[in-house]
């Protein structure tokens, strides 16, 4: 079984050697030890030194000299949108008030579904929209994530 030893923040690996991908949603993606299926079929066994929150365009570098790119998967999140910038400034400080995980955008937020959180936005004026789609939320201020 080939090993996944070294992970490898998005912009400090060489993209264009990764032979592979691997697509995980976002809790799926900060793992020290597992075992994974490549796109490609191939069983990898993850086996970092210490527990890594990985984002994607991030790299795993395996024994073998191979890579693997980190992909975030398709999962159920909700968009936010408001009306303006000052509304989606106050919806951000609310999430961020309650530590949510949240990708952020000029225009939009995505969290993950919550119908309580999706009642207070809405109460905020904000609409929000259930949808499938990639969810690489903003690392944390505080937790020491080197990879943006």
């Amino acid at each position: 079984m080939q090993r996944a030893t070294t992970h490898h923040a998005r912009g400090s690996w060489p993209v264009e050697e990764a032979g592979d991908s691997i697509a995980l949603s976002f809790d799926d993606r900060h793992r020290r030890r597992c075992r994974l299926t490549t796109s490609a079929g191939t069983v990898v066994l993850l086996d970092l030194a210490r527990a890594v929150a990985m984002a994607d365009g991030d790299g795993l570098a395996c024994e073998d000299g191979s890579w693997i790119a980190v992909r975030a998967a398709e999962e159920a999140v909700v968009e936010i949108t408001c009306t303006g910038a000052d509304q989606l400034a106050k919806v951000a400080w609310h999430l961020g008030n309650r530590h949510l995980a949240a990708e952020i955008h000029a225009d939009r937020i995505f969290i993950r579904p919550d119908h309580v959180i999706v009642a207070m936005v809405e109460d905020l004026g904000a609409s929000t929209r259930s949808l499938e789609r990639s969810f690489d939320p903003e690392p944390g201020a505080y937790h020491g994530h080197d990879h943006r």
